[in-house]
């Protein structure tokens, strides 16, 4: 099942005219996190896992929603989302790509608009990860997430995964090769326009 949750009526009749499910969801949410819980508490039936595509990500690949969804045929997993390599000095600095460290299993340590790790010896060879943003949650654990309060790293990066990891939730990353166009900043837009038109 496919809903797309907003507070916006224009987006709400766009999809409705094309014959999409949509939910009107409250204006007072912080994040699509929130807003998908509120939807998840209202519809009808049960769902084992909601998987969440944010409206800034709309080059988001059908296969990367597969790799998120594949995280969960292990019930170890809470929470899911995606990685990327990049090598490109523009976006490791830009504090609009968040970046992202992993452990060896495989799920994530820290977030950071910074660069992370911070190479203090020139010789270290680093490879930096930027998160692309989808997540998938199991539906006990997007209920319960939404009810934390925030923490320090939430409040002073504004990356609401931070919350979670200061209460002990497990994100479990997984690396795609695919390219997405983020858009968060109105040069963003003029390069989705650009991938668009060719």
């Amino acid at each position: 099942m496919v809903i797309v949750a907003t507070d916006d009526e224009r987006i709400a009749e766009h999809v409705k005219k094309f014959g999409g499910d949509v939910s009107m969801t409250s204006s007072d949410h912080q994040s699509g996190t929130d807003r998908c819980a509120e939807v998840l508490k209202n519809i009808k039936g049960s769902f084992d896992v909601v998987i969440n595509i944010q409206g800034d990500e709309p080059f988001i690949d059908p296969a990367q929603i597969e790799l998120v969804a594949n995280c969960f045929n292990g019930n170890e997993t809470q929470i899911a989302t995606l990685i990327k390599k990049t090598v490109s000095e523009e976006e490791i600095k830009n504090p609009n790509v968040v970046k992202v460290i992993r452990d060896k299993w495989h799920n994530a340590i820290y977030f950071s608009r910074s660069p992370i790790p911070y190479r203090r010896n020139p010789q270290a060879i680093i490879q930096y990860y930027k998160h692309i943003g989808i997540y998938g949650y199991r539906s006990d654990c997007l209920l319960h997430i939404t009810k934390l309060d925030p923490g320090t790293f939430e409040t002073a990066e504004s990356l609401e995964q931070l919350r979670w990891i200061e209460n002990g939730i497990r994100i479990r990353v997984k690396e795609t090769e695919m390219e997405t166009i983020s858009i968060d900043t109105p040069d963003d837009l003029k390069k989705a326009f650009q991938y668009l038109n060719g």
